[in-house]
């Protein structure tokens, strides 16, 4: 892509009224816009950042055998109400609006109640068992504290999936499968290194659920970690019979602030049971089916990412994720790229044609063929935080060698074109 085509546009001060790091950077880099506090569209760059990161999360799910629909966001309150999570203290997050022709509806915050409602017409039999289905969809909660950038939104996109069991056993066989999957998410997406399973409370559902924190000084959550075991315990069940069942003592557990990026539940049937979602078994009795529940946050990864791998000039995206693999600069003047190739100057005509090499290889290259300063093209490629930069310029086609920056590291090589094709294949 040319980046004088892009939908783009970066900034040199920080946006107004923006507090977290994650929004600072991601608004200037030209990645979000915000319409409105705890709300942010999502401009190229930043969609092809969470497409990629939804494709790993998609790949994962995909091979645990969970397959993927979409609900509807608009939700029946007369489902909530059954399971009392519409009105009432319990609930204060939602969003609910009137129907003209009466009554209310409420934008879904979470979808229990109506993936349990639509596996009534799904589920009869223990054969019918078990089941795992996916979304990756909006959501809406009515947050007081919408100061986290895409940390924590009003609207925002999240993976949730549900799992349907004939048993408790059966759901710990799944559960342990999804805990190893998120594993290997946060692994494949660059946060491994800093991401701990962490014990938290189960509330009403059970004694314990499972947290993914990934340790951030701009965290909400405080947990204790172990590094030698790379588990950590929320503060909220820091305990010494939570220790001991866990085979930790407090002496080797270290305080840190983290992000959650994720979170699994067992359920049990605490919807099955007040939905009617009910199964027969093998001698005809009827049981309430038992669930699982398992979130992640697309978005909330993305901003994760931009609090823990940023520096001073910009971004750094990790491979996985980054919008582009590398970013092609080109240095000089008449850097044109469109119109007659015979008529390009000798420095632009190099530039596409290992622009068209690249992109053949089956790289994703942005190309910067803007007509700016070296010093304002060079200062936008480090707050994108392409993984990659390469710079085409007059000096360095007559030196026969190309510059390759390293964006985490910094490292730069200095390349033939055959050696630049060779390392990029």
């Amino acid at each position: 892509m040319f980046q004088s085509q892009l939908f783009s546009k970066t900034r040199r001060e920080d946006p107004k009224g923006e507090v977290s790091q994650n929004a600072k950077l991601l608004i200037r880099a030209g990645f979000i816009h915000k319409e409105m506090a705890g709300v942010y569209s999502y401009l190229p760059l930043g969609l092809r950042v969470l497409n990629k990161i939804n494709d790993i999360i998609r790949k994962e799910m995909d091979a645990l055998g969970a397959v993927e629909l979409e609900l509807t966001a608009l939700q029946n309150p007369l489902l909530y109400e059954k399971t009392d999570r519409w009105s009432g203290d319990k609930v204060d997050i939602w969003f609910k609006t009137e129907l003209q022709t009466g009554g209310e509806l409420g934008l879904g915050f979470t979808h229990e109640e109506a993936i349990t409602e639509l596996l009534k017409n799904h589920v009869s039999s223990y054969k019918d068992l078990p089941r795992a289905i996916y979304q990756i969809q909006t959501k809406f909660r009515n947050e007081t504290r919408a100061k986290s950038g895409i940390l924590r939104g009003r609207e925002f996109l999240m993976k949730d999936l549900y799992s349907f069991h004939v048993s408790e056993e059966d759901l710990d066989n799944f559960y342990d499968k999804v805990k190893g999957a998120y594993e290997r998410i946060f692994e494949r997406i660059g946060l491994g290194d800093s991401t701990y399973i962490t014990f938290a409370s189960g509330g009403v559902f059970s004694k314990y659920s499972h947290e993914f924190q990934t340790l951030s000084e701009a965290g909400e959550d405080l947990i204790y970690l172990s590094e030698g075991k790379k588990l950590a315990v929320n503060k909220e069940v820091l305990n010494d019979e939570t220790l001991s069942e866990l085979g930790l003592s407090r002496e080797e557990l270290s305080e840190k602030k983290s992000i959650e990026v994720g979170n699994i539940f067992k359920l049990g049937t605490r919807f099955s049971q007040p939905l009617g979602l009910y199964f027969k078994d093998e001698k005809g009795g009827s049981w309430p089916v038992v669930m699982g529940c398992y979130g992640l946050g697309p978005a909330r990864i993305m901003g994760v990412i931009a609090e823990i791998k940023s520096d001073n000039k910009g971004l750094v995206w990790p491979r996985a994720v980054a919008p582009f693999d590398i970013h092609l600069v080109i240095l000089g003047k008449e850097v044109e790229l469109s119109g007659d190739r015979e008529a390009l100057t000798e420095t632009a005509k190099t530039a596409l044609e290992i622009y068209e090499e690249l992109t053949a290889s089956g790289k994703e290259v942005l190309c910067d063929d803007r007509d700016l300063s070296a010093g304002e093209k060079l200062a936008d490629a480090d707050l994108l935080g392409i993984p990659f930069r390469l710079v085409i310029s007059d000096s360095a086609i007559k030196k026969g060698k190309f510059e390759l920056v390293d964006r985490a590291t910094g490292e730069i090589e200095y390349l033939s074109e055959a050696e630049l094709l060779n390392k990029v294949r």
